[in-house]
């Protein structure tokens, strides 16, 4: 192959960037630029989907101009993205519509409760999803509901709608596409015809017009235009899915987690779809080309690296996430004080939208070290409650847990992580596994990469944390943590009112 390149574009909650990996699966050079986090009201998040698309162009310059590429260097380009984020577009000028309505966004907490009649669980059957404001179709009600005149256009087939992968795609080659894994986070696909399903349509009054084609995640979307012109648009997964896809988390059993705004731990549980009964959301983790879908168990965990960056911005207790670490180690532990972050209510798997945030067990004797450190403690003890739902839902007890995402970063949080959950916490060589996995995808597509045990064998592994506390004292934390969640629901007021 002439081509020596992969590009992968992430584009992500708080910042989009690109990464360009070789043949063997190296990073070659990296440009990232953030976007503006837009809060209308409480509880609203929105972002200009043109000034994405603007930083999108930058950083595939930036990265190539960093390595001394041009676009004839790159084989194919994939795309990973923040999921259930939604946009309406005008289908002829491709002008936005409205802001794009962030996946942490609350303001279908009132069409939630109507649309769920007091079950949450209305359409998990088909979607494999909860209902709750986390997802797109409810945004996408919303956003018809409420702009004047957009309905009208939308059964006229004059909107477009896509969460962010759509958007890029879009964008690139000028198909109106999706993958199966963006799909199945809009709660409009059925996990088991991998289509958009006619009852979850009229539940949510959604015309199918608006809605991209369906495509694999690792398939040729078509060439680029423009800046790219030429280059193939190989590969499309929701950034979670890419993050299992690039720890090469192939086999049932297998799984990982990143740690990002919020958490995500995915399971991969083979190629049927199992629905949860312990609050846990069944989805697609990919598909290749032809072959039948891979399917995922997971735990959404909506506020983590957001908690941080809370910290920083909101309270000015510290300059740079990083700094989190040097101020929790002033402390030896977190001085009895824990802090749940439910901002935007809880997610898995308690799917509480009913819940906000607290900070428990304050004394006099707290102190911003010890705020710094229960700050890094909520992460890990989130992710323990994902953990174990999940054992008892598959009945496979975790024996090592992949990580990956920037707070991998913090040595105190992957310590406290692997003595809370009692396992060994594992780091590959490349943490950023979110962008290897759309590379991944696109290589394999266009043939840069043969086969799947070709990309398992690129895994290495960088750290690894042994667990080293006390069962009493993991007991202890656990039962004082779960006591803080129980002060977080009820918060709100009666939605249905």
């Amino acid at each position: 192959m002439n081509s020596r390149y992969i590009a992968a574009i992430d584009q992500g909650t708080t910042s989009t960037r690109c990464i360009i990996f070789d043949s063997d699966a190296e990073i070659v050079s990296v440009d990232q630029r953030e976007h503006r986090q837009l809060y209308p009201k409480p509880g609203w998040v929105e972002h200009d989907a043109a000034e994405i698309w603007h930083n999108t162009e930058a950083v595939v310059r930036g990265a190539l101009d960093h390595a001394g590429l041009s676009r004839a260097d790159l084989a194919a380009v994939g795309i990973t993205n923040q999921r259930e984020t939604t946009l309406l577009w005008d289908a002829t000028t491709g002008e936005p519509l409205h802001n794009a309505i962030v996946w942490q966004d609350t303001r279908t907490d009132r069409l939630i409760a109507k649309l769920g009649q007091g079950d949450v669980d209305r359409f998990r059957e088909k979607s494999g999803l909860p209902l709750a404001t986390y997802f797109s179709a409810p945004k996408i009600r919303w956003l018809l509901d409420t702009v004047p005149g957009l309905r009208e256009r939308a059964e006229r087939g004059e909107v477009r709608f896509g969460t962010m992968d759509t958007w890029l795609i879009t964008k690139l080659t000028g198909r109106h596409a999706t993958d199966v894994t963006n799909a199945s986070r809009t709660m409009l696909m059925n996990l088991s015809t991998l289509d958009w399903d006619a009852e979850l349509l009229e539940a949510f009054g959604v015309p199918r017009a608006i809605l991209p084609e369906i495509l694999p995640s690792s398939y040729v979307y078509g060439e680029a235009g423009g800046f790219l012109s030429g280059v193939p648009v190989a590969g499309a997964l929701g950034d979670q899915q890419a993050a299992l896809f690039g720890q090469t988390c192939f086999a049932t059993g297998e799984a990982k987690c990143t740690y990002g705004t919020g958490s995500f731990l995915l399971l991969h549980t083979g190629d049927r779809p199992v629905l949860s009964e312990r609050g846990l959301v069944t989805t697609v983790a990919y598909q290749i080309g032809d072959a039948a879908p891979a399917y995922a168990l997971e735990g959404s965990i909506a506020v983590t690296g957001a908690l941080v960056q809370w910290l920083r911005d909101n309270l000015g207790l510290i300059s740079t996430a990083a700094e989190i670490n040097d101020l929790a180690a002033t402390v030896e532990d977190n001085g009895g004080c824990y802090i749940v972050p439910a901002f935007s209510g809880l997610f898995a798997p308690h799917w509480r939208s009913d819940a906000r945030g607290v900070i428990a067990g304050l004394t006099g004797y707290v102190t911003k070290g010890h705020l710094a450190r229960a700050t890094l403690e909520a992460t890990a003890w989130q992710v323990k409650e994902v953990v174990d739902a999940m054992a008892a839902e598959s009945g496979v007890e975790l024996t090592a847990l992949k990580v990956d995402g920037g707070m991998t970063a913090s040595d105190l949080l992957m310590q406290f992580q692997a003595d809370v959950l009692d396992v060994p916490v594992v780091r590959p060589t490349i943490a950023e596994t979110t962008c290897l996995g759309a590379a991944y995808a696109a290589g394999l597509a266009v043939g840069y990469w043969p086969d799947l045990e070709t990309l398992r064998a690129k895994w290495r592994a960088d750290r690894r944390w042994e667990p080293a506390m006390d069962a009493r004292e993991r007991d202890r934390g656990y039962r004082f943590w779960r006591k803080a969640v129980d002060r977080t629901m009820g918060w709100t007021e009666d939605l249905s009112a």
